[in-house]
């Protein structure tokens, strides 16, 4: 889940957390983050090129989500319940952290890396994923099918979206998709077999999933609508599966922030393209990115 700093919260943090406290304390839970995820042979690419101390940590009894990003603040809530003995210090290790912990916290950690791109100098060398995400924003995300009831995944609506509204639902797809990548990459090491960066059964099983989940249309993300009225009815709005990641998105995702291996993003690209004549994508989007 990504707020909206500036629409979504008052930019202070709590009273017994002062920005001296929350600094040091915050570098050491992304090294850890970084070096333990090394030793579980997790993707560790974009949380590299994100400095130690661009984000705040901090832990809460969060009610409505499991975690929270602000953008703009990069300040990251996490549910008290990651911490060491809940008592909010620090984290967990991640080896002590379920499947389904592990896959909220890389969620929210990519949502930090697409802030930190957001934010940093580019100077006259702009990174090339935020870039093709900028592109992405206009030609897939401004017009897009939601499902209203999320239950009846067939009965669609077409949406257009401002600029913050696409904005997220695009972060949203993305996040989903690098928190499912990590969940299941989790979910096959557990069993005996070559890592799914080689060939081999572990490898399959990591790309049948992801043919399967493209079946049953969970690779899609949701916004949080800007109209009163709107959000009054609902917290979110899900893309329909018509909408969901591309075979491009994936392709930019897999490679240049998770740094698989170039046979495993091409295997797991081709899976997606030969699903996309029914996506929702408008002609110009199949225009060759400027």
């Amino acid at each position: 889940m990504i707020a909206v700093a500036l629409l979504m919260c008052s930019g202070l943090a709590p009273a017994h957390l002062h920005a001296a406290d929350l600094s040091p304390r915050s570098g050491h839970i992304w090294n850890q983050i970084v070096q333990e995820a090394e030793v579980l042979g997790l993707p560790t690419q974009f949380l590299k090129a994100v400095p130690a101390d661009f984000v705040k940590f901090e832990f809460d009894d969060l009610q409505a989500f499991a975690a929270e990003y602000h953008l703009g603040e990069h300040r990251m809530v996490l549910n008290r319940t990651l911490s060491f003995n809940a008592a909010g210090g620090t984290l967990r290790s991640l080896g002590r952290l379920t499947h389904g912990e592990m896959e909220t916290l890389y969620h929210e950690l990519f949502h930090a890396y697409m802030d930190y791109l957001m934010t940093m100098r580019a100077g006259d060398h702009p990174d090339p994923l935020l870039a093709f995400a900028r592109w992405q924003q206009r030609c897939r995300y401004s017009v897009v099918l939601i499902t209203p009831v999320v239950q009846r995944k067939a009965d669609t609506e077409e949406r257009f979206l401002s600029e913050d509204e696409s904005w997220e639902a695009l972060n949203e797809t993305w996040a989903v998709f690098i928190g499912w990548a990590v969940w299941n990459q989790l979910g096959l090491s557990e069993r005996k077999g070559r890592s799914i960066q080689e060939p081999g059964k572990s490898r399959e099983a990591w790309l049948h999933r992801l043919e399967e989940a493209d079946r049953e249309g969970k690779l899609r993300g949701y916004y949080e609508p800007k109209d009163p009225a709107e959000r009054a009815i609902t917290r979110k709005r899900f893309l329909a599966p018509s909408s969901r990641l591309s075979s491009e998105e994936l392709e930019h995702l897999m490679g240049e922030a998770l740094g698989f291996s170039p046979g495993l993003v091409a295997q797991a690209a081709a899976i997606l393209f030969a699903g996309e004549p029914r996506l929702a994508v408008p002609h110009r989007c199949k225009q060759v990115q400027p």
